[in-house]
């Protein structure tokens, strides 16, 4: 019995002792964090879209950049390429303006787009093998007189020259060989191609009847018939103004009025311009 007794008052020392329980601290609930729907993509920034490059039949048009010097040494085609422009066309025959010459040393090899002009059309980014092949392509090759190529056409576009003779086929011709090498073209090139063969029957080469070709030499008759039709002044000659008031300009070796014309440059046409 006073075992029991003891064991009760050791009891009660010991919950006196260890005081009131102390309180548990406050739970702090946890932030809200709030889910994505499943299959959200991550936001991302979205690069500015550019605008389309503009093409005319298939050629980005773009002003002319010379983004390298240009030298002609880099644009080298060899001189038997001549030949085969003659080949070509059946002759020693320059289309710009229908004109055929006796001699090749009477012509110059004439580049339909100049070297220059595809320099600063895209070529200047290319490598040697291209401009070579460029050069000697006979897709771009033709014979001129130098007058000319060496003054007048030069390396001007299809904006500032076209040819007197063979409009349409030179405009394709500039297509052509710009969509070959891949070339830019301005707006005004392409404006004035687009007059020039918004309007042609056909695109093939005119080739003109050579001076042998072209009329029978006259007989007296035809020679006393010609100056009675086209000399109006009756002084033996007959001029330029008289051949295109009566419409026979330009005039060619062989027409019934050639003879009485004055041909400075023997070219045997009169009157072409």
């Amino acid at each position: 019995m006073r075992v029991f007794l003891l064991f009760i008052g050791l009891m009660g020392l010991i919950v006196a002792c260890s005081g009131p329980e102390a309180p548990t601290s406050a739970t702090v609930p946890p932030t809200h964090t709030p889910e994505l729907p499943m299959n959200t993509p991550t936001p991302t920034s979205v690069p500015t879209p550019t605008p389309a490059q503009l093409t005319w039949r298939g050629l980005v048009i773009a002003e002319e950049d010379r983004c390298a010097p240009y030298d002609s040494d880099d644009y080298p085609y060899p001189r038997s390429v001549e030949g085969l422009i003659v080949e070509g066309m059946g002759g020693i025959y320059g289309p710009y303006t229908g004109q055929w010459f006796s001699s090749i040393g009477d012509t110059d090899i004439e580049h339909i787009i100049a070297r220059s002009e595809a320099h600063d059309s895209g070529l200047c980014a290319s490598n040697a093998e291209t401009r070579r092949e460029f050069a000697s392509d006979l897709l771009n090759l033709t014979l001129a007189a130098p007058d000319i190529n060496r003054y007048q056409k030069r390396d001007k576009d299809a904006a500032e020259w076209l040819p007197n003779e063979n409009e349409c086929w030179y405009a394709d011709r500039v297509v052509q060989v710009r969509q070959k090498y891949a070339l830019t073209i301005d707006q005004p090139e392409a404006d004035a191609l687009d007059a020039v063969l918004s309007v042609c029957p056909s695109t093939e080469m005119l080739v003109y009847p050579t001076p042998t070709q072209a009329l029978p030499t006259p007989t007296p008759e035809a020679t006393t018939d010609a100056l009675q039709q086209w000399d109006d002044n009756g002084n033996g000659r007959i001029t330029c103004d008289e051949a295109r008031a009566h419409g026979i300009a330009p005039v060619r070796r062989g027409h019934p009025a050639y003879q009485y014309m004055r041909d400075s440059d023997n070219d045997g046409v009169v009157c072409e311009t």
